[in-house]
């Protein structure tokens, strides 16, 4: 008798963006809204989800020159947004919604820096530091949560920081917003429990965009090394369609951040010494 022949599986298929594995099929394409896509990260993630081609975009900035162009390229809707006030928040969430009727997957990636001893920052620039990343993400999420939970289906991403797991010298302000965001993402998974909605912080240490020569101090140091914000933009991608968590670029500063987590008198005695 003759052996019985074997039968490759079929290749595995990521699942859809804001879908978990275990869910059944949504009836559209998932709709995905990112802040600050007019440039840096943002702007690289709208290539990525786009270049995807299973979803619908939307893209949010304030260049709104750099934002057309972006659109042009990705097929996304652009939404000119100035996410520093609140109204400038729910102006988005609302747009946003009119546009598409729902958002699956939000990608928070708008955000800015400020570099300088605490004593010297002026008021209004802590203002606006907390402001956009942080207050922003916070409102934007309190929007477009609830008609997640409501479909049972989603994922906020925020990009963080590895500032924000550590601190960083001279970016008091800017690390306390960061750390804020992951603080605010393990509550939220403590309230998800239970339902198909996930939150997911990347972080990322130095990326090669303009954030550094906006912030008015260019990045100086040797190691590590900038990644490219496409690089930051494929785990971005990964993270939203398999669902994870906190998720580090490059992987291997999960190690320090645990290292500060388990030591942290003896990662500070190495981050004074080595800088």
């Amino acid at each position: 008798m003759p052996p019985t022949p074997r039968h490759e599986a079929p290749p595995r298929r990521e699942a859809e963006p804001g879908r978990e594995r275990s869910g059944a099929r949504p009836a559209a394409r998932p709709v995905v809204l990112v802040t600050g896509a007019s440039s840096g990260i943002g702007e690289a993630v709208s290539d990525r989800f786009a270049a995807d081609g299973r979803c619908r975009l939307l893209l949010g900035g304030r260049d709104e020159a750099r934002l057309a162009a972006v659109a042009r390229r990705t097929g996304g809707g652009a939404l000119r947004s100035d996410l520093g006030e609140r109204a400038g928040v729910e102006r988005l969430a609302a747009e946003a919604l009119e546009r598409e009727g729902r958002v699956d997957v939000l990608v928070a990636a708008a955000g800015i820096g400020w570099a300088g001893p605490f004593t010297h920052m002026p008021g209004d620039a802590v203002d606006r530091l907390i402001s956009l990343n942080l207050t922003s993400v916070i409102h934007l999420v309190r929007l477009l949560l609830p008609g997640m939970v409501e479909r049972n289906r989603g994922r906020v991403v925020m990009i963080g920081s590895m500032a924000g797991r550590v601190g960083v010298g001279n970016e008091a302000v800017y690390a306390a917003t960061k750390g804020g965001m992951l603080a605010f993402a393990d509550s939220l998974r403590y309230e998800l429990a239970g339902t198909r909605v996930g939150v997911t912080v990347v972080l990322p240490g130095a990326v090669e965009t303009p954030f550094f020569s906006r912030r008015g101090v260019p990045y100086h140091r040797d190691h590590p090394r900038p990644v490219s914000p496409e690089r930051v933009a494929e785990v971005v991608w990964r993270a939203a369609v398999r669902g994870r968590d906190d998720v580090f670029v490059p992987s291997w500063l999960g190690m320090p951040a645990r290292l500060h987590g388990a030591v942290p008198g003896f990662f500070r005695a190495m981050a004074k010494r080595f800088g």
